[in-house]
């Protein structure tokens, strides 16, 4: 054998022994990662399948799931419901049985002249109204929406259609970011019974005409399956999410001849019957309106720190909203304000016995909303608060809930530019992001009147800084501090100064 011959075959045999080590070393990985696999893979299918196993606590399981790889499944609970939704008998209609205020309910609809600005959906509230709003009374005369010439009006054949409901199932999709999905396990009573009512704006009806297959029939509506569609021309507001608070809030006002109504978002499925849920949540216990607990938050604190973190709306307005009520004396929610489970509802849901006092309750929460930013959970807890005890609700636990709806996902996520303002200076520098028929008490001076038209000239607010209006303001600082040491909030009237967009607040706390 030739020298060269041997160092050839020496070096083939030299490869080939490496090849073996980085099969063997390929080989010995691939049994490791299924051994490390097929654990993975039988706990997935363990805690997935079984319902007797719980695995919350397990480390591996946590570890998977903060990867990605486990479907975190929604927290649900047995619902005691009626087995039959035909046996169940609707309660006689109500008359005051309780001696609830109001006795009778009246809605502001055209403000005084001397308000000289444009028509606004909320009307010109002014901070006296809004304090006396909140004083029960026989017979009361409120801020509702719906001001002459605002907008959201419907259409002549839905208002014929509506008049004749008694029973509501309503939801609403606005500025297109949803589709109507249809009822589950209703009863042939419920459907005769219930007017199923999507309120939509003319951007969303051209998205399901798009997407969905609309019919019509003899009373030349406008139908998706169950839903009948029902059209606001000129929506009130900028803001969608704001036009979505209208058919909520203002469910009363849309459908006056309504006695109950559940109220569902519009990205939910409905999936019990809706005599079911009235039979449950306000017949059994002899409650007027329900809403669900929020799943983490109890404190607006704690909703307002994740409407910030989600972009929501714009963080200072969020804060200032938060600070005025703190200065009108509400505190977070702590077990001293038991009964009351909770300061934050889960507002996807709302069931409702239209009583005066639910009817009012829903106007007072509506002209928060309306004032201030268009988080409807951030205003629940206050009105709640400034009622006292006045107004019972009930407040059913959170996988109740999540067990009455699947929920779906938008079509597309909101594009609001006001929901990305971090600072007031980014509104200072682009006033066109500001809202112009909405959250107007945002940009007023935090007084009672300094004038009484002072709300009509907020819509200036963005122009000037106001410096007319802090002679008056200071003027009538006495009668501001009377109404507030009349609620109980300890305040001291030289410590006041005048912050950005006249907000009004101590200097120190």
């Amino acid at each position: 054998m030739s020298k060269g011959t041997w160092r050839w075959r020496s070096f083939r045999a030299q490869q080939q022994r490496k090849g073996w080590r980085l099969r063997i070393l390929l080989v010995g990985g691939l049994l490791w990662a299924c051994a490390l696999m097929f654990p993975c893979l039988f706990l997935l299918w363990t805690c997935g399948s079984s319902p007797t196993v719980s695995c919350k606590k397990n480390k591996l399981y946590l570890l998977l799931g903060s990867l990605g790889f486990v479907s975190w499944p929604v927290h649900r609970c047995a619902i005691p419901l009626r087995k039959d939704p035909t046996a169940i008998q609707v309660p006689a209609s109500y008359l005051n049985m309780n001696g609830q205020y109001p006795l009778n309910l009246t809605y502001i609809t055209r403000d005084s002249a001397r308000f000289s600005g444009p028509p606004l959906f909320g009307g010109y509230q002014t901070w006296k109204q809004r304090e006396e709003s909140f004083e029960l009374k026989p017979n009361m005369k409120i801020h509702c929406g719906y001001t002459a010439n605002s907008g959201g009006e419907m259409d002549e054949d839905d208002k014929r259609y509506v008049k004749n409901c008694r029973f509501v199932v309503a939801s609403g999709i606005f500025d297109g970011y949803d589709i109507p999905h249809q009822p589950s396990n209703i009863s042939d009573r419920s459907r005769k019974l219930f007017c199923f009512l999507m309120v939509v704006d003319e951007k969303s009806l051209k998205s399901i005409h798009t997407i969905l297959n609309l019919t019509s029939n003899t009373d030349e509506g406008k139908w998706v399956g169950l839903w009948r569609l029902v059209l606001l021309r000129h929506s009130p507001y900028d803001e969608p999410r704001r036009n979505g608070k209208v058919p909520k809030l203002l469910t009363h006002r849309l459908f006056p001849n309504a006695e109950y109504s559940i109220w569902i978002d519009g990205k939910m499925e409905l999936l019990v019957d809706p005599m079911l849920i009235l039979e449950r949540y306000l017949w059994r216990g002899g409650h007027h309106f329900a809403i669900a607990r929020h799943k983490h938050h109890k404190s607006i604190h704690e909703e307002a720190d994740a409407n910030k973190r989600r972009k929501r709306y714009a963080r200072p307005l969020i804060d200032k909203q938060v600070e005025i009520y703190q200065l009108e004396g509400m505190q977070p929610w702590s077990p001293e304000k038991l009964p009351v489970p909770s300061d934050v509802p889960e507002g996807a849901i709302i069931i409702r016995w239209h009583t005066p006092m639910t009817n009012l309750f829903s106007c007072l929460w509506f002209n928060e909303v309306n004032r201030f930013t268009p988080r409807d959970q951030l205003s629940f807890g206050y009105v709640v608060y400034r009622l006292n005890g006045s107004f019972p609700f009930f407040m059913f636990p959170n996988c109740e809930y999540n067990s009455l709806f699947f929920l779906h996902k938008h079509t597309r996520e909101h594009s609001s530019v006001i929901e990305w303002v971090k600072s007031l200076d980014e509104l200072e520098a682009n006033k066109t992001m500001v809202e112009s028929r909405g959250g107007i008490g945002l940009f007023t001076p935090y007084l009672v009147d300094a004038f009484d038209n002072f709300t009509s000239r907020a819509l200036l607010f963005r122009e000037s800084c106001l410096l007319w209006l802090m002679k008056a303001a200071m003027d009538t600082s006495l009668e501001y501090f009377a109404i507030m040491k009349k609620r109980g909030s300890i305040v001291q009237k030289e410590a006041l100064r005048l912050r950005p967009y006249g907000e009004w607040l101590p200097l120190y706390k």
